[in-house]
């Protein structure tokens, strides 16, 4: 029996890691040979992309695309960690959270729209001298994060509700990989003076791949497989081609004058006649070479 192969889009529930998750489908499909394109946080749910055996490779393709976050900020009070699983350690007085304006959040949200310049969480996976930031606070340590660049293309508030001392934000979300939805939740509160975390969050949307149709960590199996010539295809764009084609990209050939074929794109998935995936493809020159070969799979 052949090993599995192909790629695995997750609709993580809350509540487990996404570690867990990766746990669960190497138990399922009976393969330690399974990695990640990003992770989400224990609270979080929604969309997590696995790569299964050779197609691990294309995850490389797929971990820095834009997203898309639902989420609930919260207004009025702060956590150690920015969202609801972390400890309280600030609260606004009621009166003045009840001041805050609609006008003002507006404003509020409109200053982190577009490229800002951004903090992670003290609880994030960015390494400092190589220990993760999130090991340093647990383990009483100061963290100190370089801010970094980011883009919130979209950052849409489409619901507000009141309650005594809180304010509570419905908001979507498109940014660049990178970028922390905690953090947004955490610096809008500073602006507005009143401290702010998220109380949920899910992501949509990596690039082209919604969440609709992910499977569940329960259903893991072969039939939650999706072939790597489709999800490449959806990710790069397809770039077909013959069988004396595929045969030359394989063996390391270059495919002249054909970088016409894969339009204005630097890369392309190309797609053998059957509907295997041979590999991805870049330009060079006028010139179409293989970047990335993968085992001829069957069609799909």
């Amino acid at each position: 029996m052949a090993a599995p192969s192909g790629i695995l889009l997750v609709d993580k529930p809350g509540g487990i890691t996404s570690h867990d998750a990766v746990a669960r489908a190497r138990k399922s499909l009976d393969t330690r040979k399974i990695g990640h394109a990003g992770t989400l946080d224990p609270m979080a749910t929604g969309l997590l992309v696995l790569g299964v055996g050779p197609a691990t490779r294309l995850l490389t393709f797929i971990v820095g695309l834009d997203k898309t976050y639902e989420a609930t900020i919260r207004l009025g009070s702060s956590t150690d960690t920015d969202d609801a699983d972390g400890t309280e350690t600030a609260r606004a007085d009621a009166a003045t959270v009840a001041a805050v304006t609609s006008e003002q959040i507006r404003a509020g949200v409109d200053a982190l729209t577009g490229t800002i310049s951004q903090v992670p969480s003290t609880v994030s996976a960015i390494k400092v001298g190589g220990r993760r930031a999130y090991d340093l606070a647990r383990a009483g340590e100061e963290v100190q994060l370089r801010p970094r660049t980011v883009t919130v293309s979209r950052l849409d508030v489409r619901a507000e509700r009141r309650t005594a001392g809180a304010i509570d934000l419905d908001v979507v979300v498109d940014c660049t990989s990178g970028t922390y939805i905690r953090a947004l939740a955490r610096d809008l509160g500073v602006a507005l003076g009143v401290g702010g975390h998220l109380t949920s969050l899910r992501r949509t949307r990596i690039g082209p791949l919604p969440v609709e149709g992910a499977a569940h960590v329960d259903a893991l199996g072969p039939d939650a497989l999706r072939s790597a010539a489709e999800i490449a295809a959806l990710v790069l764009g397809r770039f077909d081609v013959s069988a004396d084609e595929a045969r030359d990209l394989r063996h390391g050939k270059r495919l002249p004058g054909a970088a016409g074929r894969i339009g204005r794109a630097e890369r392309a998935a190309a797609i053998d006649p059957l509907g295997g995936l041979v590999g991805v493809v870049e330009r060079r020159g006028d010139d179409v070479k293989s970047a990335i070969n993968l085992p001829e799979e069957p069609a799909a």
